[in-house]
């Protein structure tokens, strides 16, 4: 006999789908994704199945595979199946086999749920799993958020197994006579999950039998702490975080005033991968001059006089030098467009996204770039050279912003113009000009 009422109940409790729905079925061969495969076919539900070959265990890859397909042909259901070069896709990418085969499978499933109209992907998590995880995360310092573990629903992501244990899940394969295949992997201990599955959980259970439904009502509290938590950072987020075209602007003040500084602070920032220690790093900092940065893998923080400025690294590197030639219209640069056009009307607009420049002092091909330190220019109206680190200075341009600003050089090296605020004197339009340049800054 199958559980199929706390199976229903669990579905209906979570809200994870509604009847009619079609659902993907993650399905490895082993004893949770099997049970799970059947509950579905007992149901009456809508579902196929998907399979990954991550091509790691050689003739027992193929096993599983082969298990699979004639699961499918039981339970009469679609199946689909993929191979994946999991080793190279680890390597090019530096990250760990394991993290390699959860990122290609969770990419697959999505590209597959879509392309074949099902609404959901179920995944065969039980309870332990999820003690597992919540250990993990304690191990690893992921916050409150990592405290509850695994979540019964996350977007298109459903886990209906959650109400049953590892052992249930055990009792209920042999109940059922149920066939599946072992993934010899699960038994080593070179895997963090795996020491804790095999030599950490069995001694927590003999000090508390009860363990998964202790954790299974701690997970239920800290998922509900989070919200509560959550809740209130979106209030800070409001109060403390200003968006603007060039990025994201802390007000320094009003972070002082955080109590807990260092969780309100980090749960503001982990969005944009900082860590717990970057976070400390940076509490540490904010007393000493501007010009300090932090980064993360996507972003950089920079402590600006009385605000922290928040900028993608993606953006920055957006920024590299681009050539203009007598020809081109428009080239683009991070999140603005250079449009170029040439008038024989001497004119002139007191516009500081436009410059307006003498096109027979152009030495092509001229380049868009970001300053760089020595870099001095002419401002108009001056007939002295100023540094444009001192420039950017008396403008009180803040530090990331000016690392992104347009700077158009002549191909003899000079400064053209500081995009959005100032135009070199000795190129500007006179009364000798006979052949106007336009060069104006557009922000995407």
């Amino acid at each position: 006999m199958l559980p199929l009422q706390s199976f229903l109940d669990y579905i209906r409790q979570h809200s994870l789908f509604n009847p009619g729905q079609r659902i993907l079925l993650a399905v490895s061969g082993g004893k949770d994704s099997v049970l799970m495969a059947h509950l579905f076919k007992e149901a009456g539900f809508k579902f196929g199945i998907a399979h990954c070959n991550f091509g790691l265990r050689a003739e027992e890859s193929q096993r599983d595979e082969h298990f699979v397909s004639s699961l499918a042909t039981q339970l009469e259901v679609p199946l689909y199946v993929t191979h994946f070069a999991t080793k190279a896709y680890a390597a090019l990418h530096k990250v760990s086999t394991q993290m390699a085969a959860r990122d290609l499978r969770y990419h697959w499933f999505e590209e597959l749920r879509q392309r074949e109209n099902y609404d959901c992907i179920a995944v065969a998590h039980h309870q332990d799993d999820a003690i597992e995880t919540v250990l993990l995360n304690l191990i690893r310092g992921t916050g409150i958020a990592g405290l509850h573990g695994i979540q019964p629903k996350r977007e298109r992501l459903i886990r209906p197994l959650l109400f049953l244990s590892r052992m249930g899940i055990d009792e209920l394969i042999q109940a059922n006579a149920y066939d599946f295949v072992e993934d010899s992997s699960n038994s080593s201990t070179a895997y963090a999950r795996n020491k804790l599955r095999l030599g950490v959980i069995p001694l927590l259970k003999e000090i508390n039998p009860n363990l998964e439904e202790t954790f299974e009502n701690n997970i239920l509290r800290f998922a509900e702490t989070e919200m509560v938590l959550q809740q209130k950072i979106a209030e800070l987020r409001m109060d403390i975080c200003e968006e603007r075209k060039d990025g994201i602007y802390l007000s320094l003040e009003k972070i002082r005033m955080l109590s807990p500084k260092r969780l309100l602070l980090f749960e503001l920032l982990k969005t944009y991968d900082f860590t717990e220690t970057v976070v400390e790093d940076l509490l540490t900092s904010l007393t000493k001059q501007s010009g300090t940065s932090f980064y993360s893998a996507s972003h950089r923080l920079t402590v600006d006089r009385e605000q922290l400025i928040l900028t993608r690294i993606a953006d920055e590197q957006e920024h590299a030098n681009k050539i203009i030639h007598s020809s081109d219209t428009a080239v683009s640069f991070g999140t603005r467009t250079i449009e170029i056009t040439y008038s024989d009307l001497i004119t002139f607009e007191n516009n500081l996204q436009k410059a307006f420049v003498d096109a027979d002092k152009l030495i092509f091909p001229v380049i868009i770039r970001t300053w760089q330190e020595g870099d001095r220019f002419m401002p108009i109206g001056m007939k002295n050279y100023k540094k444009l680190s001192d420039f950017f200075i008396d403008q009180k341009i803040p530090l990331p912003q000016k690392d992104s600003i347009p700077i158009l050089i002549n191909g003899n090296g000079d400064v053209v113009w500081v995009a959005g605020l100032r135009q070199d004197n000795r190129y500007k339009v006179t009364a000798t000009t006979k052949k106007v340049a336009i060069f104006e800054q557009k922000f995407n």
